[in-house]
């Protein structure tokens, strides 16, 4: 029997309280991330590396995207290249855009450097935002759609679904020749998506739970997963493990729930593919979501070859033609289908190209009204394109609040498979699941769950303390619910072992880098295939010298002694430090890091090869100052930005180091989980064992096995002065 019963309309209404919390205290950090539009370079630079902003920007060009929106490509400004290695080698190249956090999906407003830091706008537009957003609102606010090396790509008049199409290519225009920054604002569609999917659970009828629900919520248990109606299963890729076709037979005979654990580096997007393929087969239809956009277009590049017809909903993340040529945008462009939207695409690229070689006010106000009208025509046309391409696919991937758009409304599938399902919030899943009847979630519960802003929140810190959400009562909030608990984990809990399957053979790291997660982690179960096992730096496919960096898989710069102690942000930093928060920083350790990183560099490894990545903010802030410009190629991050990543040679700051011996929230084994399992070839930790060892039986173990198999050495602080 299930171990909890959880009545589903008050898990609902936990939800939506939780959720109007989380949505406070993202607004809250937006709000302060965005205080100023006229700030200074340097708190535009902390805004960068914080994630917050990307600045030193100009606008190379604007066509018209999904929807006959206004969508703009932003460029480096070359005047603020900082080095010739940010252009191609130096040969005059386009420059590439710095280091920074702003993502596909993202909800970003830009602004002009300088003077007001917004557009100019005439006193009827002032006076209309003040209007409608109770203050004067500066800059133009859009959703970032593509980001490459050199330019980011963002569609205006979309947040919310609408947009004032007239004003938005008016305001677009402004940008021209002009020095913008752009910063992350609030993502509110995703919140009202959340809170509307628990607004429809709560008011459901006990008749329409459909039976995946009635599982899920723990009033029935799951049915015996079928083997023989699936009948022997012909893989089509004979690359896979036996561990993997264990969990694609079990996926598909499961009724309701299948788990698919995958440790780092198991090939988990590998036997996502093929499962998808085995469901094609035997004529079924898949949703594929995933918590981020590049979680989706991972699966849709590798589906691509498959010669299955697939449609992904929303804005590629990549580049790649395969990637491309199966997205909704272009499929409305090049398909059958999309001759019906062709030519008014045409046209309003045509007047848009218009606009700027028009002197006149009253000519161009008569071109801004004809193309509202061509948006209207082209809106309406490409939604019965878009219905015709999503009915004739097999398979529709979406990221999960894409999933919630019009493009799939009353679209059914028989299975929903969710990526990456362990750092997705549960209301996130439950937008593609209300309707399902069966679900693969994939994911590793043992890596880092979705960051959840208001778990570190102080009592009082939240305007939503008085208030509710709709229909909510505090005497029937669920006390156990949390939005740290992730679907994948409740089911899990709930049902124990027997709906999950666990990947064990790992393609990514050298055995000794392996180690330690599989015992502490994985119950010892990880093996390491034969390709990669005893892979080194020095065995690279170019010249590396061989030396002591390059021959060794780990190695621990061991602080200990109180010669590099950690700092909180410094006082009279103001903005920055509010940016930064609590975050803590260690100079000292800096220079270490800095040291490994030269001595990989000078033996040959390539900067493009190395991350250096640490859990602290405030010690990223400095690690950039001191590293960025010198290695434009080098990649630098926080560890619970770079989940999901990988390179050949990875070095982690851990930064604590203080008498009180306090490691903070470098307690959490799931975070350094995550900074240990993203190398290759080679890992190089950098922190004080004696502060470290004191925080947890796992950080005391975690010291020992680094004591003991990593090659230790001990930095000279009078050596890195």
């Amino acid at each position: 029997m299930p171990q909890t019963t959880i009545p589903i309309p008050l898990f609902a209404q936990t939800q939506q309280q939780l959720l109007l919390h989380e949505h406070e205290a993202e607004v809250s950090s937006s709000t302060l991330a965005s205080t100023a539009a006229s700030v200074s370079p340097s708190t535009r630079r902390t805004l960068q590396a914080t994630g917050y902003a990307l600045t030193g920007l100009v606008l190379s060009q604007c066509r018209t995207g999904l929807g006959g929106r206004v969508v703009g490509e932003f460029t480096a400004d070359s005047a603020v290249t900082s080095s010739k290695n940010e252009t191609d080698d130096g040969k005059g190249g386009e420059p590439r855009l710095g280091a920074h956090g702003i993502r596909v999906g993202d909800i970003v407003r830009v602004n002009e450097i300088g003077g007001s830091g917004g557009r100019k706008a005439g006193k009827e537009k002032k006076d209309k935002d003040k209007d409608t957003k109770g203050g004067d609102q500066q800059g133009l606010e859009g959703v970032v759609t593509r980001v490459g090396e050199r330019s980011v790509w963002i569609a205006f008049g979309q947040r919310g679904g609408g947009g004032r199409p007239k004003e938005e290519d008016e305001a677009v225009e402004e940008f021209w020749e002009k020095k913008v920054w752009l910063i992350k604002l609030a993502n509110d569609v995703t919140y009202r998506r959340m809170n509307q999917t628990m607004e429809k659970m709560n008011k459901m009828s006990e008749t329409d739970h459909t039976h995946f629900m009635r599982v899920a919520f723990g009033h029935t248990t799951p049915l015996q997963p079928d083997y023989d109606a699936i009948g022997p299963v012909e893989f089509t890729d004979e690359t896979l493990n036996g561990s993997q076709k264990e969990a694609i037979r079990f996926a598909l005979a499961a009724r309701e729930i299948a788990l698919i654990h995958g440790p780092p580096g198991t090939g988990k997007t590998h036997t996502l593919i093929e499962l998808i393929l085995q469901l094609v087969q035997r004529k079924q239809r898949v949703l594929v979501c995933g918590p981020s956009n590049i979680s989706v277009d991972n699966i849709v590049e590798r589906l691509a070859p498959k010669k299955v017809p697939v449609v992904r909903i929303g804005h590629p993340a990549r580049l790649l033609p395969s990637v491309l040529d199966h997205s909704l945008e272009v499929l409305t462009q090049t398909s059958d289908a999309a001759e019906i939207v062709r030519d008014v695409r045409k046209e309003i690229d045509q007047k848009q190209a218009s606009i700027r070689k028009t002197r006149f006010g009253r000519e161009k106000r008569a071109i801004y009204e004809d193309l509202k009208q061509l948006r209207r025509e082209f809106r309406e046309r490409e939604s019965k394109c878009v219905d015709n391409l999503v009915r004739e696919s097999s398979v529709v991937l979406a990221t999960l609040h894409g999933a919630g758009g019009y493009q799939l409304k009353n679209q059914k599938f028989d299975v929903v498979i969710i990526d990456e399902a362990s750092q997705a919030l549960e209301a996130q899943c439950w937008i593609s699941l209300l309707a399902a009847s069966k679900v693969v979630l994939a994911g590793d519960h043992l890596q880092l769950p979705p960051t959840v802003k208001s778990a570190n929140m102080k009592p009082g810190d939240a305007k939503t303390r008085d208030k509710k959400a709709d229909g909510a009562d505090d005497s029937k909030i669920l006390k156990n619910v949390s939005l740290e608990t992730t679907l994948f984990d409740r089911l899990l809990s709930m049902h124990g072992p027997g709906v999950k399957r666990m990947l064990t053979t790992q393609y990514r790291m050298h055995e000794k880098i392996m180690r330690f997660p599989s015992d502490e982690l994985y119950e010892s179960k990880l093996i390491a295939a034969d390709a990669v096992k005893a892979r080194l730096l020095q065995t690279l496919p170019y010249e590396v010298e061989e030396t002591d960096d390059t021959r060794e898989p780990v190695v621990f710069w061991d602080t200990q002694g109180g010669d590099f102690p950690e700092k909180a942000q410094d006082k009279e930093v103001g903005q920055k430090e509010a940016l930064l928060g609590e975050s803590k920083s260690n100079e000292m350790e800096a220079l270490v890091v800095g040291k490994h990183v030269d001595a990989l560099v000078q033996a040959g490894v390539r900067p493009e090869d190395i991350a250096v990545i640490t859990p602290y903010n405030g010690q990223l802030a400095v690690l950039s100052q001191m590293l960025r410009e010198k290695y434009p190629g080098l990649e630098l991050g926080s560890v619970d930005g770079f989940q999901g990543r990988e390179k050949e040679a990875v070095v982690v700051s851990l930064v604590r180091s203080n008498s009180e011996q306090e490691v903070g929230f470098l307690g959490e084994k799931r975070r350094l989980n995550v900074a240990m399992t993203r190398p290759k070839r080679h890992l190089c930790i950098c922190g004080d064992s004696e502060t470290i060892s004191r925080g947890s039986g796992f950080l005391k173990r975690w010291m020992a096995f680094l004591e003991e198999h990593a090659d230790l050495r001990y930095p000279d602080a009078g050596e890195l002065l």
